[in-house]
């Protein structure tokens, strides 16, 4: 079980925003928390304290420059998703990405494409891909969410959808959409299932506030979930949790 620190990029800045209040325009847009530090910065805190495996995710268009940065301060050490394609994969790993998350670009018109997972597959091996299968509640199940979880896929998160999508990937994001951002606790069924179900390593994120969060993922998650934390992060402006006490978790 591991903390994976991660840079949330929106406008070019790093900010910290209520995941599902994402739409075309800022209108409606719940932000949490904006950086007066550089991408590059955060970046170089994540290197210096030996954090690895952390994602850098571009919400929205305008963040390239600033995702550049922050992957030239940690080359190898970051990963990087939102926007990434069959077209320009390739690129962001030469840029200095460890891997590449892929989020929205299979689920044309809302719909997960098989066809589009196998086009990635031949350009790039499993341990290059981290699938994003973020998703919200629907009575007893989990319906994975696309188009900045916008939309509503009919693509299901359950074992049988974690091994066929394991064979093209080295691990996956998952977001709990429903409590994102929100730093109102943990959805632990989501974590329950995802201990009992997925076949590769899986970063966890959403609603943790405290370290009552983080051991409650560590039981029911069998010790086999990473974690990642935002809002409620003091380096973000959260009041919850200490940044200095995670990085001690991790080491």
């Amino acid at each position: 079980m591991r903390f994976r620190p991660c840079i949330d990029l929106h406008g070019g800045v790093v900010k910290q925003i209520v995941g599902s209040s994402l739409q075309d325009s800022d209108e409606g847009l719940q932000t949490n928390f904006v950086a007066s530090q550089s991408p590059a910065y955060f970046a170089g805190l994540y290197r210096a304290d030996g954090l690895s495996g952390g994602h850098v995710i571009m919400l929205g268009p305008g963040n390239e420059s600033a995702a550049r940065e922050a992957l030239a301060a940690y080359p190898g050490g970051l990963q990087i998703g939102g926007g990434i394609t069959a077209d320009n994969a390739r690129e962001w790993l030469a840029a200095g990405a460890d891997k590449v998350i892929i989020t929205s670009y299979i689920f044309p018109e809302h719909e997960f494409s098989l066809p589009r997972l196998q086009a990635l597959g031949r350009l790039l091996p499993p341990d290059q891909l981290v699938l994003d299968l973020s998703c919200r509640r629907r009575g007893d199940e989990y319906v994975v969410a696309c188009n900045r979880w916008q939309n509503d896929t009919s693509l299901l998160l359950q074992r049988s959808t974690l091994q066929q999508l394991s064979a093209f990937c080295s691990e996956f994001l998952i977001h709990a959409v429903d409590v994102e951002g929100k730093q109102s606790g943990i959805d632990l069924d989501l974590v329950k299932l995802l201990a009992q179900d997925c076949p590769l390593p899986v970063t966890y994120a959403g609603g943790i506030r405290s370290l009552a969060d983080i051991e409650a993922i560590r039981q029911t998650g069998q010790g086999r979930i990473d974690f990642t934390v935002g809002s409620a992060l003091d380096i973000f402006g959260g009041k919850f949790l200490r940044y200095a006490d995670l990085r001690k978790f991790c080491h």
